[in-house]
């Protein structure tokens, strides 16, 4: 498949299914639409791009609702949050300490929490990776920035 051909043109949040949070991680949420639109490695598998994505979370479900780019609907990939609710919830609290920190903490303290936070993330992203196999190929950059765009969805306890 063409470079081209695969990568998201368009990315959307379910509304209803996005929780509020910091203003440091809607920064993040932010960040990680920019830079996901901007490059990203995303391919359905079996159907040439590029995608309009749109992801929610329905009956505690995860949802990719993929779309071709005359906003066609392609595919539904469902997952279960289950497996992404440990990681999720650990990840939060240690962004919660590592936004904390950076009034007060020093830089070597912060450093510690930021490698922590990052490893959390990391995880998330090889689990979404591992979750999607054989349903949407992407690489580990777009994994990392639709791993933030999954934490920004409301996914209770």
């Amino acid at each position: 498949m063409p470079a081209k051909a695969r990568r998201i043109i368009d990315i959307v949040l379910d509304e209803e299914s996005v929780a509020r949070r910091s203003p440091e991680v809607e920064h993040e949420r932010a960040v990680a639409l920019f830079d996901l639109l901007e490059e990203n490695d995303f391919a359905l598998a079996g159907t040439p791009g590029p995608y309009r994505l749109r992801i929610g979370v329905f009956e505690q479900r995860l949802v990719f609702d993929v779309r071709d780019a005359g906003d066609n609907k392609l595919r539904d990939i469902v997952l279960s949050l289950t497996p992404f609710r440990k990681v999720v919830k650990d990840y939060f609290l240690i962004c919660e300490s590592y936004y904390a920190a950076i009034k007060k903490l020093s830089p070597s303290q912060i450093e510690a929490l930021d490698m922590g936070r990052r490893g959390l993330h990391n995880e998330g992203s090889e689990l979404l990776r591992e979750r999607l196999a054989g349903k949407i190929e992407i690489d580990l950059d777009t994994a990392r920035r639709l791993f933030t765009l999954i934490c920004a969805l409301h996914i209770t306890s």
